[in-house]
């Protein structure tokens, strides 16, 4: 009888701590993450997306090009200027160029030029607001409603993340530091040709 209630207390204490350590986790997997690991997390994704493949000016080593560290995310470097473009190599169904820096590219929609994603205000994200970049991503216009966000930025992959994700990339683009650098406009196919 004495065996047969400690068994049940047992059981009992042991399924309300069951329940106890299963609501904990539950309740940490929906509460918000804290701005730090919203920071990891938008670090963690910029890096896995490979964002500063194309957003980061490159130096050249024995091993190829790396992200220049102190120009991360800043964009297509404002005084480097296209070379001379075989505009005969990017008609449609033939070549995408891009510059040594992966920074700039020209193909049938013209050429583009890597965006400034650091904070500075004036040339990068400074003055955007959450929803702009979020709703940049999802509609594939600059600044959510106005030009296209032209190749090889692969918004329509990106805008299918969740918002959280979403928001902690923002997050952790807000907290580099600003680098002042005027990211050329694109340029429409017809100039380009026009330049040939």
């Amino acid at each position: 009888m004495i065996y047969k209630a400690v068994t049940s207390s047992i059981l009992v204490l042991l399924f309300t701590a069951l329940i106890i350590v299963q609501a904990g986790c539950t309740k940490k997997e929906n509460s918000a993450m804290t701005n730090d690991e919203m920071l990891a997390r938008g670090k963690y994704l910029v890096r896995l997306g490979g964002c500063n493949d194309c957003h980061s000016p490159k130096i050249y080593t024995a091993y190829g090009p790396v992200a220049d560290t102190t120009r991360l995310l800043s964009g297509h470097p404002e005084d480097l200027a296209l070379p001379k473009i075989d505009t005969s190599m990017i008609q449609p169904g033939m070549w995408v160029m891009g510059n040594s820096h992966f920074t700039a590219w020209v193909g049938p929609w013209g050429a583009s030029f890597t965006a400034n994603l650091t904070p500075d205000e004036p040339t990068g994200i400074g003055t955007w607001t959450e929803d702009v970049f979020i709703n940049s991503l999802r509609t594939g216009k600059h600044m959510g409603v106005g030009r296209p966000i032209l190749p090889p930025m692969p918004w329509a992959d990106i805008g299918k993340t969740s918002d959280e994700d979403l928001k902690a990339i923002f997050a952790y683009l807000k907290s580099l530091p600003p680098i002042r650098n005027a990211v050329p406009s694109p340029i429409p196919p017809n100039k380009l040709m026009a330049g040939k």
